[in-house]
C-alpha cells in the first residue's frame, strides 16, 4: 500500500526540519530568479550536513531516484494541480503547485 504526503510549502525561501520515513532532515527551497526561474531543493541532516544541493523542483517523476543509493526511504514528486507537468513558478509553491513525500 503506498502512502502520500504533502510537505506543506509557502511561496517563500525557506528551511525547515522535517521526518522523511524514519529519518529527520532539513529541507532548504530557494528560488533561481532567472529568465525561465525555477525553485530548487537542498537536503541536509540535522547537524546541517548537505546531503542533496541545487535538485530542481520539476515535475513528472521522483525527485530522489536517482539518489537511491543514499537510502531514502520513499520519493519526492512535484504536481501542479491545473497541469501536472507545469512546474512551480515563484507565486504558486504551496498554494497549486505541490511537494509530496510517497512511500510504500
Amino acid at each position: 500500500m503506498t502512502t502520500t504526503y504533502e510537505i506543506p510549502l509557502s511561496a517563500t525561501p525557506q528551511t525547515f526540519s522535517i521526518t522523511l520515513g524514519t529519518t529527520q532532515y532539513r529541507l532548504g527551497l530557494a528560488y533561481l530568479d532567472t529568465i525561465e526561474g525555477s525553485w530548487i531543493l537542498n537536503i541536509s541532516d540535522t547537524d546541517g550536513n548537505s546531503i542533496l544541493a541545487g535538485v530542481p523542483l520539476v515535475t513528472g517523476h521522483d525527485l530522489l531516484e536517482q539518489y537511491a543509493y543514499l537510502g531514502f526511504a520513499g520519493a519526492l514528486y512535484v504536481a501542479t494541480d491545473a497541469d501536472l507537468d507545469a512546474v512551480p513558478t515563484f507565486e504558486n509553491l504551496g498554494t497549486s503547485s505541490h511537494l509530496y513525500f510517497q512511500v510504500d
